[in-house]
């Protein structure tokens, strides 16, 4: 049985808030980031999850390494205490995401290589049609 979990961390990043959701399945781990501006409230940030979760644009899988911990309530609760101690995301999170804003740059490269390229395109068949109407007058 494979078992997918996600985690969303919050924190301050100068000048906005920010959102980071982490979901992890079959030994891989994929990363959203989300500006959320002013610091949410946690019904807010409920709110968003309910309602954008579904739209989020998560990164490509990074392969992980998941540990199996007990399931014991007092560890959790360490966990959980040591999570919000620390600030910033996750290691693994920024290489999903950096492999995100890298695909994501390919591709705008690739789109404004098209765009420049059918623009020079249509340059050359503007002068060539001004030139064969130069020449029709003779």
């Amino acid at each position: 049985m494979d078992k997918t979990n996600g985690m969303l961390t919050v924190f301050f990043e100068e000048p906005f808030w920010v959102g980071v959701f982490e979901r992890s399945e079959k030994g891989k781990l994929s990363a959203a980031k989300v500006i959320f501006g002013a610091e949410p409230k946690d019904r807010e940030v409920f709110e968003f999850v309910l309602r954008h979760y579904y739209k989020l644009k998560f990164s490509p899988a990074v392969k992980v390494k998941t540990k199996q911990t007990a399931d014991n309530p007092k560890r959790r609760q360490r966990n959980a205490r040591k999570q919000l101690s620390t600030t910033g995301i996750g290691t693994k999170s920024q290489q999903a995401l950096k492999l995100m804003q890298e695909q994501m740059k390919t591709e705008r490269r690739q789109l404004t290589k098209a765009q420049r390229e059918a623009e020079k395109q249509r340059q050359f068949e503007l002068k060539q049609q001004k030139r064969r109407e130069k020449h029709k007058g003779h």
